[in-house]
């Protein structure tokens, strides 16, 4: 007898899956000495703001919190789960068991709006990075990581569809 793998635990593996190739790729930059964002970082932003402190300025300057990067590695996943979900209440719901890759494509490109005019504006980077020394370079980086987690729903898709 075969069991369907319930919606939800496609979209929990869909997000997961696709949220790890782009760690693959980021962790394959940075041996190229690309710098990445440091999930600590991320996760202190989240903390200070679950706090009620807002951060004003860099987000590397604001203090330490205890967890920070175990919080930032979770709300990175988090948020690629989060994608996933809205990616699958966005597309066709046979795509999911016959996959394409122009949807997953860019849907991951229009992704790259969260960073670029939210992560980045709260953490101090100001909007697309406009505050840093190489804003250009960060947001073609953020465009091709998120291009990457793109084509990361698409091979995630590809592997779930082969199950019941």
């Amino acid at each position: 007898m075969e069991y369907a793998l319930p919606m939800s635990m496609r979209i929990l593996l869909l997000g997961t899956l696709a949220t790890a190739l782009l760690d693959l790729w980021m962790l394959t930059l940075k041996r190229f000495k690309v710098p990445m964002l440091d999930m600590a970082l991320l996760g202190r932003w989240c903390a200070h703001l679950l706090r009620g402190q807002p951060v004003r300025g860099p987000i590397a300057a604001a203090g330490a919190i205890t967890g920070e990067r175990e919080l930032g590695w979770a709300l990175h996943y988090a948020i690629g789960i989060a994608f996933a979900a809205l990616f699958a209440g966005f597309v066709d719901p046979g795509w999911l068991h016959h996959p394409a890759p122009g949807p997953a494509l860019l849907f991951g490109l229009a992704t790259v709006a969260a960073p670029l005019f939210i992560l980045q504006p709260a953490m101090g980077a100001g909007i697309a990075s406009s505050r840093t020394r190489t804003p250009l370079r960060n947001v073609l980086k953020s465009t091709l990581n998120h291009a990457v987690f793109g084509g990361g729903l698409y091979l995630a898709a590809i592997c779930l569809s082969l199950l019941p």
